[in-house]
């Protein structure tokens, strides 16, 4: 049996239709259930930043999860299809008619994404200072509380509705199936017959 961690959520719906294309089954969790066992699988439903943090200490062998998310856990897994969901990016977002000032001694920078910020910043040999939040993150330039934002961007709208414009890309997200490196191993043929089922598919 392959167990596989899924974000509650759009991206749980959307993998678990591909994978009643593939297995030409039907795969639904019950009412606020967690746990969906069915034809060899067994689903967990999870939350999205989570998934990979299942995979990692083997409590699933796979896991579907945003590039962006992988990123900032930087975990040792093994990446083994992208299932080209939930598409977005990590971008920048400053206030309408700003630019990013890269001249500055200093760029603060308001995000969830911690790691991706910095990486952006150290690649460029800039100081960076980060200011970690969990919601709304929108509001920060707008009160002086950071130059800039650093979020996922699917549209654009939330910015746009916030008085922020989109500035430039770090980096392009989906949502790719992830795998344990001692699953990969171990059960090697099942992971190998549901990539190739689920490549059939996309």
């Amino acid at each position: 049996m392959l167990t596989i961690a899924l974000p509650k959520g759009r991206i749980a719906e959307d993998t678990l239709e591909k994978f009643e294309h593939a297995f030409n089954e039907k795969f639904i969790f019950e009412d606020r259930k967690l746990i969906l066992e069915k034809s060899g699988f067994r689903f967990l439903n999870v939350r999205n930043q989570d998934v990979p943090t299942y995979v990692m200490h083997g409590a699933a062998d796979l896991g579907v999860v945003g590039l962006d998310v992988l990123e900032e856990k930087e975990y040792d897994l093994i990446k083994l299809l992208d299932l080209q969901l939930g598409k977005c990016k990590v971008a920048f977002g400053l206030i309408k008619g700003q630019e990013l000032d890269f001249s500055k001694s200093q760029i603060t920078v308001a995000t969830k994404h911690e790691k991706i910020a910095k990486k952006y910043f150290e690649k460029k040999a800039m100081a960076v200072k980060i200011i970690k939040l969990y919601g709304s993150i929108e509001l920060a330039p707008l009160v002086n509380l950071a130059d800039c934002i650093v979020d996922i961007v699917e549209t654009g709208t939330t910015m746009k509705q916030n008085g922020l414009e989109v500035g430039p890309t770090i980096m392009e997200s989906s949502a790719h199936l992830i795998v344990n490196k001692n699953s990969y191993y171990a059960k090697k043929d099942l992971v190998f017959n549901l990539k190739d089922k689920l490549e059939a598919v996309l």
